[in-house]
């Protein structure tokens, strides 16, 4: 969900003795919440628990910038990482994406998606630079239409596929959900493991 950054800045620093280490080390910063996994089942009780967690997560983002200068929106998240300004910009940018098929799973008979390449998106000027607040807006408005749509699903509407030519194989969308779900905490706590690092709490 976040290939590697474009500027480095100053952050903490980690000695690690060795690469195992190291490999260690930086796998806790990328995924401060362990990576997406799927057990490939989908019920009523789990679909609730995720959409909740995808209701949660506008104003999670919001809370983990709260108050940043903007030297601190600046700074990578890890060493090679994404600034927190990029980290905010690619939340709304990845949902919008997943809104979108989960719409043509829907209306249509397992289509194929279209990929796009969001480390280059994360390098545009819009993302390196722009300002946090129309994403963050972007993100509450994208979501309210978002949770109209999955709060009026039927039970019958998860099982729909859609192909992602990129993996290579078909999603089903409890485990899009599931995905998207996981998706707006695993930013969250970049933002917010570094602000703890960083002593910006």
């Amino acid at each position: 969900m976040e290939p590697r950054a474009l500027r480095a800045a100053p952050g903490p620093r980690i000695r690690p003795e060795t690469k195992t280490e190291a490999a260690a080390v930086m796998d806790d910063l990328r995924y401060p919440i362990g990576p997406f996994r799927y057990s490939g089942e989908g019920s009523p009780a789990r679909r609730e628990q995720w959409i909740g967690e995808i209701a949660a997560a506008p104003d999670q983002l919001r809370a983990a910038v709260a108050g940043l200068s903007p030297a601190q929106l600046d700074t990578p998240y890890r060493p090679e990482g994404w600034t927190v300004r990029q980290v905010v910009h690619h939340v709304p940018d990845s949902h919008l994406n997943a809104y979108t098929r989960i719409k043509l799973a829907l209306t249509e008979e397992e289509p194929t998606i279209k990929p796009y390449e969001e480390a280059r998106w994360a390098e545009l000027p819009d993302a390196r630079t722009g300002p946090i607040e129309p994403s963050l807006a972007l993100l509450q408005f994208l979501h309210q239409r978002w949770l109209l749509l999955l709060r009026n699903l039927r039970p019958a509407d998860f099982a729909r596929r859609f192909r992602h030519p990129e993996h290579g194989r078909i999603f089903g969308l409890d485990e899009v959900l599931a995905m998207y779900a996981w998706h707006g905490q695993h930013h969250v706590a970049h933002i917010t493991s570094l602000r703890r690092r960083m002593g910006w709490d």
